[in-house]
């Protein structure tokens, strides 16, 4: 069942690179597709994570794919304050990602 699940995704990552390549559309486009299948797929396990550890790094890397937005929008809409909002997203989930850390370890967060 794992293999079948496996060769699964593949056809379908397969088939996702092929259609973007194959369409005629902007760099930007071409750029960000991949990016929202990662948030889908990141997603996906946050809903059906085994357990809160699976769950936090979900999220870190969905923050990780925000930050990536963050500076496509900045490289191609030439505006700064984009590359402004990707650094405090990335400070604030550094420190959210400790705090969860040190939540699901049992400890306060003083010590």
């Amino acid at each position: 069942m794992k293999i079948f699940r496996w060769i699964i995704g593949l056809v379908l990552i397969i088939g996702f690179v092929w259609v973007n390549v194959s369409l005629k559309t902007t760099t930007l486009h071409r750029l960000i597709n991949p990016l929202i299948l990662c948030c889908f797929l990141c997603l996906v396990r946050i809903v059906r994570g085994p357990d809160p550890a699976d769950r936090a790094v979900a999220i870190e890397t969905l923050g990780i794919l925000i930050i990536a937005f963050c500076g496509l929008f900045a490289v191609f809409t030439k505006f700064d304050f984009f590359i402004d909002i990707a650094i405090a997203w990335a400070l604030q989930s550094f420190i959210g990602t400790l705090a969860l850390a040190k939540y699901l370890e049992g400890r306060s967060l003083d010590e």
